[in-house]
């Protein structure tokens, strides 16, 4: 039975829902394996615990979604191949794709084992922190392989337009996962260990499943080479990405050091809002890739205008839906914090995180939408300036600043992401326009 979905016919808001709603429960149970992490490990080892894993989210998102954005510019060519019919292009850019992830591989979990103790001294990690942040660093990036093998599998199916294979592998590792976790953690107390254990054993097996299926579809596991043409394209279109997330969330890890430096309890809940900020985020980011790979099939197919109404169908659906996520955040924002840890400090500040940044939240539909149609275009560049400027240099320039001008207030700091999502929604749609006016 062909999985494929061609996104060049039919009614475009249901094409958009059919094809993101499979993608964002994917999305949605792999931020579970770190939501799972962060509930067990506070509940059942302690406050220490979970603000070592919250001190290490950073860190593991700067150079897993360098690769993430990269093999965007994957999906941009096998998108267009597929949306072209070009069935000898698509294998070539599937079988280029996996040998440039087996060598990210290598270089990503030396890079993250051997700096994962630099990183978190350099972001004044409290050291009763710091011992348990090193431990859950090092096990994750010793086991990331299986993070970035799934990743880049269930991009190529996206690509083609299948999201239902690659949700049904994680359904199961992600029950793999949980059970994992409370069977090394509160029965063989294996602390923040177990948890990453968990983590990677789980990562392992959907790597193995969605592998099989893209060697099913494409074939391309048949005669595995890079062909440097489709590279080079590849390069050329995920590396800005690439670039751009990687240090937004190398910005974030100084964004990180700002917060330890108000005590455990304000970091843990700086990381429950993190954790659950983020369920507002993936429907979002979820609708940016999937008018990526919308925009990218109907370019292929010449249908521009097509490709247009969809990137505002999804814009005026994501305006509706994260509002309304917002809301239910803020009004259960103490209940959902007590999930992670009853420590009353923790729930403070996790509710105060929550209620001033998530609202503001919305309006990264702008973003994360309009930067979407933009890299199905083949314009990831000016995204990626536009994001660095406003996510890293404003940001940074702002807490800085702000920090001296206001020393010693959390409120101040904790706003330098909402500060930041607000000049980079109004740069973007400007651009937009001009990229449209050209077009």
């Amino acid at each position: 039975m062909r999985r494929e979905f061609n996104m060049t016919t039919g009614k475009i808001w249901p094409v958009l829902l059919t094809f993101t709603l499979p993608l964002l429960l994917e999305n949605l149970l792999q931020l579970l394996y770190y939501t799972t992490d962060s509930i067990i490990v506070g509940q059942y080892v302690g406050m220490s615990a979970l603000a070592a894993i919250s001190a290490t989210t950073h860190i593991c998102g700067m150079l897993v979604r360098f690769f993430n954005g990269t093999a965007a510019g994957a999906g941009v060519v096998i998108s267009r191949s597929f949306g072209a019919g070009d069935r000898e292009r698509l294998r070539e850019s599937v079988s280029t794709t996996i040998m440039l992830t087996l060598i990210a591989c290598v270089i990503l979990t030396f890079t993250g084992v051997f700096s994962s103790r630099w990183l978190l001294e350099h972001i004044s990690t409290p050291p009763d922190v710091l011992r348990d942040a090193d431990i859950y660093l090092k096990i994750y990036f010793g086991g990331i392989s299986g993070l970035l093998f799934y990743n880049i599998g269930g991009a190529i199916l996206r690509a083609m337009g299948d999201t239902q294979r690659p949700l049904i592998f994680l359904i199961i590792c992600s029950v793999m996962n949980i059970i994992l976790d409370l069977i090394f953690v509160n029965i063989f107390h294996w602390g923040i260990a177990g948890a990453a254990i968990a983590t990677i054993t789980a990562q392992a097996l959907s790597a193995i499943l969605v592998m099989l299926a893209v060697a099913k579809s494409t074939g391309a596991f048949k005669s595995l080479r890079i062909n440097f043409t489709l590279a080079r394209e590849i390069l050329r279109i995920g590396l800005p990405f690439g670039i751009q997330m990687a240090v937004v969330a190398f910005s974030n890890v100084f964004v990180q050091g700002y917060i330890n430096v108000f005590g455990t309890a304000c970091i843990a809940g700086w990381g429950v809002y993190i954790r659950l900020d983020q369920y507002m985020m993936l429907p979002i980011q979820s609708m940016g890739q999937a008018v990526t790979v919308f925009t990218g099939q109907n370019l292929g197919a010449g249908k521009n205008e097509r490709a247009v109404s969809g990137t505002w169908t999804a814009l005026f659906m994501m305006l509706g839906i994260s509002s309304f996520i917002a809301l239910m955040l803020c009004v259960f924002a103490p209940s959902l914090s007590s999930l992670f840890s009853p420590e009353s400090g923790v729930i403070e500040y996790g509710t105060l995180f929550i209620r001033m940044c998530t609202p503001v939240a919305v309006i990264t539909c702008f973003n994360q939408i309009l930067s979407g149609y933009l890299r199905g275009d083949g314009d990831s560049r000016m995204p990626m300036i536009i994001t660095l400027c406003t996510h890293v240099f404003f940001r940074q320039i702002y807490l800085f600043v702000i920090k001296r001008v206001i020393p010693d207030n959390v409120y101040v700091i904790g706003f330098g992401y909402p500060a930041g999502w607000i000049l980079c929604a109004f740069i973007m749609t400007i651009y937009y326009f001009i990229h449209q006016r050209r077009r």
